[in-house]
């Protein structure tokens, strides 16, 4: 089993900035894809962000290209999510997930094999 632990959730302002992480541990062998994902209320989940191991291939929601950022540690096995210029319609809770799976990411979350806890981020007006 993976474990995937989260933090960096909190409350920002609009047009703030937060950085969200995730840790991921036990049994990772080699490689793996890493995302983020977000669930508002009422809505359903959806793609953020993706990236490859090797940070080669990386997919982002057109929602927030050029404000968010993903990034991992591979030597911490850590991904994270720098997010910039927030907006009140970020607010969603923000899931880390991983996929056993090296090169292409994938934006479809039922490829992804382990799920952090889900962390709120809210952006107040």
């Amino acid at each position: 089993q993976v474990q995937l632990v989260e933090s960096g959730g909190g409350l920002v302002q609009a047009g703030g900035s937060l950085r969200v992480s995730c840790a991921a541990s036990g049994r990772t062998f080699g490689n793996y894809n890493m995302g983020w994902f977000r669930q508002a209320p009422g809505k359903e989940r959806e793609i953020v962000a993706a990236i490859s191991w090797s940070g080669g291939n990386i997919y982002y929601a057109e929602s927030v290209k050029d404000r968010f950022t993903i990034s991992r540690d591979n030597a911490k096995n850590t991904v994270y999510l720098q997010m910039n210029s927030l907006k009140p319609e970020d607010t969603a809770v923000y899931y880390c997930a991983y996929h056993s799976q090296m090169g292409r990411v994938s934006p479809l979350a039922e490829m992804y094999d382990y799920w952090g806890q889900g962390t709120q981020v809210t952006v107040r007006s």
